[in-house]
């Protein structure tokens, strides 16, 4: 069985070892040892402080693979973006040119450098094995996070942004990076995405130009790639277009990828989650309806099972599942619709 946790300090070498097996590496967990010891630290901190609203708290969860006890996926879930280290995005605005004696009228996009300080909060850090890439896992990972959220709302703002992958071609080579970025800056794009994953976002404030950047005067093929995916990261976009997250018109400063927007209370797996008291489980998985299933305490855990509602209001679920998130008789469960 797959189980969707909250990180533990002992869980230090498993994560090492999948930052460091990620092809390009993740902004936001690099295979850095260090710097995933203290972002370990961060996430545990951010569980067991008691929040009033949300600030920099940071949350990262685990998908463990009950079988071999290795951790075969990451999720995260930042608070609030912004702060101390302000979040940078491209953002794409249309500006109308007009001579009316020649009867012309252009309206040209443009992306303009926009700083935040005080953000929406972020869902982030997600990587997946690609041996694991079956089954719900995919969807294990990305929405159980959402029951964490809808189980905890006063620790989230009410709005949820993602920012995901960038297009890259078939040398690896993001060619936004390469058209703008790399003439500012004198290491490739990875290594910027490095630093900025470390939080050492001063080279952006210094470095990066603040004037307007005219798109149409951009080679035809970076145009191309402006607000377009990764191909692995299509299955990602397509489950958060699914449950009601949309595209904006600001792109991400390195590789031009998207950042989608959603209200918190409008997020699928958000607004059909149910709060339940679990009936004793049954031995197996019965005919109950395939559900997001979790455990809505500080020390949260989620997996996929069979979940059946009873007419005096409780629901029951396999034993294995009961067992594998630590259920008993009477205790209190989250819960939402695979699909």
């Amino acid at each position: 069985m797959l189980l969707l946790r909250s990180i533990r300090e002992s869980d230090l070498p498993g994560l090492v070892a999948l930052a460091s097996s990620i092809a390009g590496g993740l902004t936001t967990l690099p295979a850095n040892e260090e710097f995933l010891r203290d972002r370990i630290a961060d996430s545990l901190r951010g569980f067991a402080t008691r929040v009033k609203k949300p600030g920099g708290e940071y949350y990262l969860f685990v998908l463990e693979d009950t079988a071999t006890g290795e951790i075969v996926g990451t999720s995260g879930l930042a608070a609030r973006v912004g702060g101390y280290e302000p979040f940078y995005s491209y953002e794409i605005r249309t500006e109308r040119y007009e001579h009316a004696p020649l009867k012309i009228e252009k309206q040209i996009p443009v992306l303009h450098l926009k700083e935040v300080h005080r953000g929406p909060s972020e869902i982030c850090s997600l990587y997946l094995r690609p041996d694991h890439r079956r089954a719900g896992a995919g969807r294990l990972l990305s929405l159980a996070r959402f029951l964490f959220v809808g189980a905890f709302p006063v620790r989230f703002d009410d709005t949820i942004i993602a920012e995901l992958r960038g297009r890259l071609d078939e040398h690896g080579r993001s060619p936004f990076w390469e058209a703008v970025g790399r003439q500012f800056f004198e290491f490739d794009f990875y290594a910027a995405d490095f630093l900025s994953g470390l939080g050492d976002k001063g080279f952006i404030a210094d470095l990066m130009p603040d004037h307007p950047i005219y798109i149409p005067l951009l080679p035809p093929a970076v145009q191309a790639v402006i607000g377009q995916v990764h191909a692995n990261t299509e299955p990602a976009l397509n489950l958060l277009l699914a449950e009601g997250f949309e595209r904006t018109n600001e792109v991400d400063i390195f590789d031009a990828g998207p950042l989608l927007r959603a209200p918190t209370k409008n997020i699928r797996t958000i607004r059909t989650m149910r709060t339940a008291r679990l009936q004793a489980a049954a031995p197996s998985s019965g005919p109950g309806r395939p559900c997001l299933l979790a455990r809505p305490t500080p020390d949260f855990c989620a997996g996929l099972g069979a979940v059946t509602e009873l007419t005096d209001g409780t629901v029951t679920t396999d034993r294995a599942t009961a067992d594998a998130l630590g259920l008993q008789a009477g205790d209190t469960v989250v819960y939402a619709p695979l699909r």
